[in-house]
Order: structure tokens, then C-alpha cells, then sequence
């Protein structure tokens, strides 16, 4: 067993692991519902960053119903775009936890 090539590994594990952490934070991602109605914007960790309604969501003659429509579009907005961070996820993070899974050479649970 190669200590030094382990450790060397495990740097550049921890090195694709910060970068992939740091494209999460700067990914941006629009989770749509009503046709375009409502936008959800995420980052790649799964944070609501913005809401953007359209007007044309509101029917001023009849409050109550508008507001309950425009709940369930933010609703179904914000699983579109927690749909498509997990999917990010998976594709940035997915590699690393296969290498970790793949296991360091000597090292039980590695």
C-alpha cells in the first residue's frame, strides 16, 4: 500500500469535490408552471433565490381563487426546479461518490 498515492488521490478527490461543490453555488436553474406564469429560480443546492409571477395570473374579480391558483403554480414551480437541481446534483456530485464508492486501495470505507 502507497500511503503517498493514497493521499495524492484523496487531494484530488477533495479538489473535484470543492469544485463541484462551488458549480453548484453558481448554477442557476428555472423551475415554470402555468405555462410560463410563474418562475422558480434555484441554485444548484436547492435554494429558492427568486419568484417571478405574471401578471396575467392575477384575475382582480376574483381574489380568493387567484390566490390559491397562484399557490399551487409556485407549488408545482418550485418541484419543477427541485427536479431539475437533483438532477445537476447527480450529475456533478454522482462521479465523486462513485470514485468514493470505487474505494482508496487499503482503505475500508473509501
Amino acid at each position: 500500500m502507497d500511503m503517498q498515492a493514497i493521499l495524492q488521490q484523496a487531494q484530488q478527490m477533495q479538489q473535484q469535490l470543492m469544485a463541484a461543490q462551488q458549480e453548484l453555488d453558481e448554477a442557476k436553474l428555472q423551475g415554470t408552471s402555468g405555462g410560463g406564469l410563474v418562475t422558480v429560480t434555484m441554485n444548484g443546492r436547492g435554494q429558492v433565490e427568486d419568484i417571478t409571477i405574471d401578471p396575467g395570473a392575477v384575475d382582480p374579480g376574483d381574489a380568493s381563487d387567484t390566490a390559491q391558483t397562484i399557490a399551487d403554480l409556485v407549488l408545482a414551480a418550485i418541484r419543477d426546479a427541485e427536479r431539475m437541481v437533483e438532477e445537476l446534483q447527480q450529475q456533478k456530485m454522482g462521479p465523486l461518490a462513485q470514485g468514493m464508492g470505487g474505494g482508496i486501495p487499503g482503505l475500508p470505507g473509501f
